[in-house]
């Protein structure tokens, strides 16, 4: 059985998006009905729907920032109850067995996690996402969000959050540390105000001055132009971690030369080009270049609780679901600061 419920659809990848429908499975013993409230816009929503990372299954609805509120509980769930404030990031299941899965870290499932949209579900079907009025979603991929983060911005740290938090965490930022943000964008902002908090030294690398302030306002210590040549001999040799945020192609054996003794470049951004590295560049230092995806449960967890005791939460711009396809031609434009957010209670008229 099931329920159909309003949502945002892409028909194809190149049409608009519409006001259409989805269908949403009914509550299990193990699952939890959430009435979404807010819906943050990714740019791998955009990606994924233009097929930038492969064919897809149309129409599609995406979404992996969600917030809202707990609306039915199956039988069996015992760690959340109607009413209370949730969210969904970009994984609603996985094997539960493996060794990734079992340690925590269900985003590595070796036998494949179950992507919160455009992934096969359990039952067969096509997962569909956030830009809807309500998910269906099994208890164990549920997280709560803290009183202390404002709704309307939460969304946003279900991705946005813990793919920076997971990285500078992994890679122990914190005092004594110098950690390059490369691209303030969605994630790039996000990276800033966690590596603040966690009392590193934060130094902003973005291709022009143009966000020099807001780097600065939001945390960083630093900031430099890679526009400019002398930005990479006035910084080699420089950073302990380096984030690159960005889903571009950049001169990725420029920035690996920024890197300290046993420095460590890590890709969160996906570009659908590839990044070759010239090997020198590592051994040179003994640096690494490494890539992190997002966050297991308990750790997205974490972060959230991190982010309410810090004080913590993304710069956000709320649209309509009618103003969803503007949002988009913005993001491509890289108009935003920083992240938006779609008021979903504009789908429901």
């Amino acid at each position: 059985m099931s329920t159909v419920i309003p949502a945002i659809v892409a028909p194809s990848a190149t049409d608009p998006l519409f006001t259409g429908t989805i269908e949403r499975r009914d509550v299990g013993p193990a699952d939890v009905r959430i009435d979404i409230r807010w819906a943050g816009i990714c740019h791998s929503d955009i990606h994924t729907v233009q097929g930038d990372w492969g064919p897809q299954h149309y129409p599609l609805t995406v979404g992996h920032e969600i917030v809202g509120t707990v609306a039915e509980v199956g039988g069996d769930v015992t760690k959340f109850a109607v009413g209370d404030r949730v969210g969904v990031g970009c994984l609603v299941n996985s094997c539960g067995q493996c060794t990734n899965c079992t340690a925590g870290e269900e985003q590595y499932c070796l036998n494949g996690a179950t992507g919160t949209y455009a992934a096969k579900d359990v039952d067969g079907t096509i997962t569909q996402g956030g830009y809807s009025t309500s998910i269906v979603v099994t208890e164990h991929f549920v997280l709560r969000v803290p009183e202390a983060i404002p709704y309307e911005k939460a969304a946003p740290l279900l991705c946005a959050g813990i793919t920076t938090y997971s990285p500078l965490r992994h890679w122990n930022a914190g005092p004594g540390k110098k950690v390059a943000v490369i691209g303030l964008g969605g994630l790039g902002h996000m990276a800033v105000k966690i590596a603040h908090a966690m009392g590193a030294e934060v130094t902003v690398l973005s291709r022009s001055n143009a966000k020099k302030d807001d780097a600065l306002k939001l945390g960083a210590d630093h900031y430099f132009a890679t526009e400019d040549p002398e930005t990479f001999r006035t910084l080699r040799n420089s950073f302990d971690l380096m984030i690159n945020s960005t889903s571009a192609a950049i001169d990725i054996n420029a920035h690996l030369k920024l890197l300290a003794l046993n420095g460590t470049l890590v890709n969160v951004g996906l570009p659908p080009e590839a990044l070759p590295v010239k090997v020198g560049n590592l051994i040179g230092g003994r640096r690494s270049f490494a890539g992190s995806n997002i966050g297991g449960i308990a750790e997205t967890q974490e972060m959230l609780d991190f982010c309410a005791e810090h004080g913590i939460a993304p710069e956000v711009e709320l649209v309509s679901a009618e103003q969803v396809n503007e949002a988009w031609a913005r993001v491509l434009a890289s108009d935003v600061r920083y992240r938006f957010v779609i008021d979903v209670e504009t789908l429901e008229g």
